[in-house]
């Protein structure tokens, strides 16, 4: 978990509106979204929503599913450096699942 995952907003921005040529404001109303809050996940400054996964999958054909566990990698990756260290005084505990 050294390298910093690539944040799913970025990968569409980077990958799928340069591949279609679309500006922010266009695919904005294509997701049916305001252009502020598509430029807020674009830049990795706001989290991809299971609402806007739901709209990223439909909008690419590739469901929501691929768009929330990039999410959740980047969430992962940056809790974890954000807790540097932390983790390391909490015990840990095996309980049996029935």
């Amino acid at each position: 978990m050294d390298r910093r995952p690539t944040h799913p907003g970025e990968l569409f921005r980077d990958i799928v509106l340069s591949e279609l040529g679309l500006s922010v404001s266009e695919a904005a109303r294509q997701l049916g979204v305001s252009r502020q809050t598509l430029h807020a996940i674009i830049s990795g400054r706001s989290a991809v929503t299971a609402e806007m996964a739901l709209r990223f999958g439909r909008f690419c054909g590739n469901g929501p599913g691929l768009w929330l566990r990039m999410q959740q990698t980047f969430d992962l990756w940056q809790a974890h450096v954000d807790l540097d260290g932390k983790l390391d005084s909490i015990p840990t505990h095996s309980v049996a699942a029935e």
